[in-house]
């Protein structure tokens, strides 16, 4: 099988399984609960519909960077909707994740300023290589979040059998294959083919394990089972005298 081939398969793959993973967030009306990933979902398929009718036309390198950019925001939506569900008794922790997630966000829309304006007039081989720097900076910072999600799991109360970690990881894998599409990209361009094709592979991985994660219960965790919680609750004080003093 060639590589376009395998390409062109997975493509149509990852398009079937996320038309099911939007059927099943919408049957179990698991949409009210998670909206940002439903969107996210939502946004990909359409994505994946445009670009699989559109490869090889022009119109395919204009419209992609205006695509991943709307699919970074979504990621960093996502990843503020989990912190969201696990600090929801911790008013204070809300409010600071609130106020990290969206100076984020105006940080990466003045890169994306400053990147148009320093390429005009336009060149697009310039404009495409700035691109793909400002992604790589998104998916560092995505990467990172979810990293630090992981690494302080216990403390969040966060279990391998809930949503939130299913969607987080789901979530790591898509940013990992991302950055490391776009880090290698730019210096090996003779391997894009492969490297499209390991990125499709992380594509309809994520989408089985999002859907495996929504179609199992979820094991609760208790209070009880999650002694680390504690030490959010000082996290949440401390905040919590910083704003009132």
């Amino acid at each position: 099988m060639s590589i376009a081939a395998g390409i062109n398969g997975l493509w149509l793959a990852s398009l079937a399984l996320d038309g099911f993973l939007l059927a099943v967030l919408i049957v179990k009306g698991m949409w009210k609960t998670f909206p940002w990933f439903t969107a996210y979902c939502a946004w990909d398929f359409l994505e994946t519909v445009v670009f699989y009718f559109l490869a090889g036309h022009p119109g395919y390198l204009s419209l992609y960077p205006i695509a991943e950019s709307i699919s970074i925001l979504l990621g960093l939506a996502i990843v503020y909707e989990i912190f969201n569900h696990l600090l929801s008794m911790h008013s204070a922790l809300r409010r600071l994740a609130k106020m990290v997630f969206r100076g984020a966000v105006i940080l990466l829309l003045l890169l994306a300023g400053a990147v148009v304006y320093i390429h005009l007039p336009f060149n697009f081989a310039d404009v495409r290589m700035a691109l793909m720097s400002m992604e790589e900076a998104a998916r560092v910072l995505e990467v990172g979040l979810l990293l630090f999600l992981f690494i302080f799991s216990s403390t969040f109360g966060l279990h391998w059998r809930q949503h939130e970690f299913g969607i987080a990881l789901g979530l790591g894998i898509l940013a990992v294959a991302k950055l490391t599409a776009v880090t290698v990209v730019q210096y090996a361009l003779s391997a894009v083919g492969m490297i499209n094709l390991a990125f499709l592979i992380a594509i309809d991985l994520s989408f089985l394990l999002w859907t495996s994660y929504l179609l199992v219960p979820e094991r609760v965790v208790s209070g009880a089972v999650v002694p680390d919680r504690t030490q959010l609750e000082q996290w949440n004080e401390a905040i919590m005298e910083l704003i009132h003093q």
